[in-house]
């Protein structure tokens, strides 16, 4: 087994610049109509595992950002666990993959908006705080947080617009 060095779960050096890259593909799945997205898995400073939001298009409510992304990533290194990796998207994690996070023993997650209605990590309650878990998660929100809010809220008002034409 890898030895993790906790310098580099906890490195914030580059946290702006792989939010930047989460945004990019969250733009790709705003321009299939999906809500728009972003994730980004690094380990050992290199980008394993890349998603964006495709319940839509891929007809699999699962298909969340965080999903995708970590499921490239165990297939990119062969393993199901993903120790001493960080986890960046461009919004809060809903429950389905707060779990995700916990079952693959990602290190960190580094969030951009808050999501108040779904958000299990801040908004609606702190799941990787709870005692009943095996595995422990750092976690930091609000990088690029206004960057990362103003791509969901530019998309939703563009959709109302559409609707009501």
């Amino acid at each position: 087994m890898r030895q993790i060095r906790p310098a580099a779960i906890i490195d914030r050096s580059r946290d702006r610049d792989f939010m930047r890259e989460a945004l990019e593909l969250a733009a790709q799945g705003a321009a299939l109509g999906e809500v728009p997205v972003g994730a980004v898995l690094v380990q050992d400073g290199e980008v394993i595992g890349r998603g964006f939001n495709c319940p839509i298009s891929g007809s699999d409510p699962s298909a969340h950002a965080e999903m995708v992304a970590i499921r490239a990533a165990a297939q990119a290194v062969s393993n199901y666990r993903l120790p001493g990796s960080t986890l960046y998207v461009t919004l809060e994690p809903c429950s389905m993959c707060a779990g995700l996070i916990v079952h693959s023993r990602i290190a960190r997650v580094v969030y951009g908006a808050l999501e108040p209605k779904a958000g299990i990590v801040q908004s609606q309650g702190q799941f990787f705080t709870q005692g009943f878990l095996n595995h422990r998660v750092l976690y930091e929100g609000g990088v690029l947080a206004e960057e990362c809010g103003a791509v969901l809220s530019e998309f939703f008002k563009a959709r109302r617009a559409k609707s009501s034409d």
